[in-house]
């Protein structure tokens, strides 16, 4: 459970350390002059901002979902999760995306149109090549009599996967809005850029939190650390 709420609590604190930058704790109705606060760095301080919030809502939920999972590991009929060779390759291809996404924006910042697109291009593809992963994930999995009611593991398995592939597919249907704003220009793309990288980066992060939990890793290194500790 402390591992969940150590999760919650960093996604929170980061989410809302970036709204307090984006200026949302402002009142304007208190200033008696002109505002001279100037735009968000990194443009589209709306956009900043429903993302900021988007997340600690999403990383709640996923939190719950870890959470229910540390608890239910404690009954006698858990088993320990043996995962596809396929999951650790999806998470290889999540990781890339993850980078694509962030040289996407570095390349957006030098105003190179034809470094982004590629970047773009490199990050969708990968992130489908992931979701292919999972896809063969299950069927490795159903064969090897691992259906979705097998066992708790495998079902908080098809459930955490298949609610992190639906954000993914919402991030896939961002990241082609922005694909179309590249005819205007690396400048024009690069705002909405730089918050599809975050969201891809936040999605690397729930993954590799999720299948630690899952796997009982994060429960080992937590034990460690509290034998180190003591």
């Amino acid at each position: 459970m402390s591992i969940v709420l150590g999760f919650v609590a960093l996604v929170a604190g980061i989410a809302l350390t970036w709204l307090w930058r984006q200026g949302v704790a402002e009142r304007p109705w208190l200033e008696t002059g002109a505002v001279t606060r100037s735009p968000s760095p990194g443009g589209q301080p709306t956009g900043r901002a429903g993302l900021g919030v988007f997340l600690i809502v999403a990383g709640g939920l996923f939190a719950l979902a870890g959470s229910a999972v540390t608890m239910r590991m404690g009954y006698a009929d858990w088993f320990e999760m043996r995962l596809p060779r396929v999951v650790w390759a999806g998470t290889a291809l999540l990781a890339l995306s993850s980078l694509a996404l962030q040289a996407a924006v570095f390349a957006a910042r030098r105003g190179d149109g034809p470094g982004l697109a590629r970047w773009i291009g490199a990050g969708a593809a990968s992130m489908a090549a992931f979701l292919l992963a999972q896809g063969l994930a299950w069927a490795r999995m159903v064969e090897t009599g691992q259906g979705l009611a097998a066992t708790p593991g495998a079902s908080f398995f098809y459930l955490i996967s298949g609610l992190h592939g639906l954000h993914i597919l919402g991030g896939l249907v961002a990241l082609a809005r922005v694909a179309t704003r590249l005819r205007a220009g690396p400048g024009a793309a690069a705002p909405a850029v730089a918050l599809c990288a975050i969201y891809w980066h936040f999605l690397l992060i729930v993954w590799i939190a999720m299948m630690a939990i899952l796997t009982g890793w994060a429960s080992d290194a937590a034990a460690l650390c509290r034998a180190i500790l003591s």
